[in-house]
C-alpha cells in the first residue's frame, strides 16, 4: 500500500512499482534533505552529483522522473536538462537556486516540464512531483500513445525522437505543445473535451476550466500555420473541446490565426 500524500493522494507508485527518482544535486546537504523527503513518500531515489553521472544512470536505467538542480560541478545545467530529456523522456523538475533570470524559461524551452527555485517549501516540492508522474502515468495508459509515429497528412509525432516534422521541416514545441498536439493527433477528426486535455496533458482536470489550455492551444496553432499550409489545423467545437483536422480537410475552414491574434504575438 502506497503512503497518503499531504495532499489526500497516494504517494510513490506508478503501476506496480515504486516510482524511482534521479535526484541530481551536487550539495551533500540538499541532497540528503532531499532523499529524506522523497523516501519518506515512499519513492525510489537514485541521487548523482554530476552530469557525467547523470548521464550515465539515465542510460542504463530509466528513472519516471528527474529532478534537476542547474548549477554542477561539470556540465551547464541547461544543456544537461536537453540531453536528459532526449535519453530518458521521463518529466523533468528543475530544482534550483540559480540567480539567472531567463534560467527558468530556458529550462522549460530546453525540455523541463516545471520548475521551482530554492528556498521552496517541501510541500510545493511533493505537490509539483505528484502532478508530474501522475500526468506522466495518464500518457502512459492512453490507448494510441505506445504506438509508432502518428502522421497526419504531412506531420509526423515521432515519439522515440520526442520530434514533430512538417514534411522536411522540424517544429520547435515545448513540452507541453508536444503533449497537447499528440492527445489530439491519436484522436484525428475526435472532439477531445477540455477535461480530458487537462487531465492528460497536465494531469489535473481542473486545468480545463482555465485559459492556460486556450493559450497553449493558440500558441500550438500559430505554430503550425507558421509551419506550411500542410499543416493539420486544431478546431474549437465551442462548449465541448477540441479536434485536430488534416489541412485537405475542407470542411474546417479555419485560419487558426484569425482565432488567437494575442498568441501569434506572444511569439513574435
Amino acid at each position: 500500500m502506497a503512503r497518503q500524500s499531504p495532499f489526500g493522494h497516494e504517494l510513490g507508485e506508478v503501476g506496480a512499482s515504486r516510482a524511482h527518482i534521479l535526484l541530481v544535486e551536487d550539495d551533500a546537504a540538499t541532497a540528503f534533505m532531499l532523499t529524506d523527503v522523497l523516501e519518506s513518500s515512499a519513492y525510489e531515489v537514485t541521487t548523482a552529483g554530476t552530469g557525467a553521472a547523470a548521464r550515465t544512470h539515465v542510460e542504463a536505467h530509466k528513472p519516471d522522473l528527474i529532478i534537476l538542480d542547474l548549477v554542477l560541478p561539470d556540465e551547464d545545467g541547461l544543456v544537461l536538462c536537453s540531453v536528459l530529456k532526449n535519453i530518458a523522456g521521463a518529466p523533468i523538475l528543475i530544482c534550483s537556486g540559480t540567480q539567472r533570470r531567463r534560467d527558468a524559461f530556458l529550462s522549460l524551452k530546453l525540455g523541463a516540464d516545471d520548475f521551482i527555485a530554492k528556498p521552496f517549501d517541501v510541500y510545493d516540492l511533493l505537490a509539483r512531483v505528484e502532478v508530474l508522474l501522475r500526468r506522466a502515468a495518464h500518457h502512459v495508459a492512453e490507448p494510441g500513445t505506445q504506438r509508432g509515429p502518428i502522421r497526419i497528412g504531412d506531420l509526423q509525432i515521432d515519439h522515440g525522437l520526442h520530434q514533430v516534422t512538417l514534411g522536411s521541416t522540424v517544429l520547435q514545441l515545448t513540452p507541453t505543445e508536444y503533449r497537447l498536439l499528440t492527445v489530439l493527433a491519436a484522436r484525428p477528426d475526435q472532439v477531445v473535451p477540455r477535461d480530458s486535455l487537462a487531465k492528460l496533458v497536465w494531469g489535473d482536470p481542473d486545468t480545463g476550466t482555465s485559459r492556460t489550455i486556450d493559450v497553449h492551444i493558440g500558441r500550438l496553432r500559430v505554430k503550425l500555420s507558421q509551419a506550411g499550409r500542410t499543416a493539420p489545423q486544431i478546431i474549437s467545437v465551442r462548449g465541448f473541446g477540441y479536434k485536430i483536422v488534416s489541412a485537405n480537410d475542407s470542411s474546417s475552414g479555419v485560419d487558426p490565426r484569425a482565432h488567437y491574434p494575442v498568441a501569434e504575438q506572444l511569439l513574435s
